[in-house]
């Protein structure tokens, strides 16, 4: 079923600065049992964002108020650990259509775009320039532009060029997953089979 195209995005962003962030923090195992990707996100780094009597804890980032957007911030290697894809099906669940790190764990990385979820790996330095502008103003503005393949820090203009496998990128924009990609080249199948019949 095709999923919705993403193009460009101007957002403000959410910093999480911790570092080698795992897939149980970010979904913790023991809500795993769903089967359906819908609902992930109220459990999204849920024991960093409730305490035991299940009260938020203001100081976690996603329950501070003047923290907001489509845009998460990550530490240096984001969504290592285990290989759950439904890391990446809560992150997105959430609200967050971009995960930005230094570094990604490869399969974290390709579960995000496999699910509608823009991972962009940045340098360290770049990494602390986003991170700066948010300490400024928290609500400072970014822009995703997927076509470009450009994150741009809007209050300054600087502009972070960012990689993307071809064929993820294509999926993306046309809002595919890999089923739809093959039915999007139904009609040149069909021709080729005929010239090679």
């Amino acid at each position: 079923m095709a999923k919705n195209k993403f193009h460009k995005i101007v957002t403000s962003a959410v910093p999480l600065p911790s570092e080698n962030v795992d897939t149980d923090q970010i979904i913790p195992a023991r809500f795993l049992k769903a089967t359906s990707r819908d609902g992930f996100g109220e459990n999204l780094f849920r024991d960093w964002r409730y305490d035991a009597r299940n009260e938020p804890i203001k100081s976690f980032i996603l329950n501070d108020g003047k923290f907001s957007g489509e845009m998460l911030i990550g530490g240096k290697n984001f969504g290592c650990g285990s290989s759950r894809e439904h890391a990446a099906w809560a992150i997105h669940d959430y609200g967050f259509k971009v995960v930005v790190s230094s570094f990604f764990a490869d399969i974290f990385k390709n579960n995000a775009l496999n699910n509608s979820l823009l991972p962009i790996q940045v340098s360290d330095e770049e990494l602390a320039l986003i991170f700066a502008s948010i300490d400024d103003n928290p609500s400072s503005k970014f822009e995703v532009d997927l076509e470009s393949q450009q994150l741009t820090i809007l209050e300054t203009g600087h502009a972070i060029s960012f990689e993307i496998n071809p064929y993820k990128k294509e999926c993306l924009l046309n809002g595919y997953d890999d089923i739809d990609y093959l039915l999007n080249l139904k009609a040149e199948i069909e021709v080729f089979e005929q010239n090679n019949a």
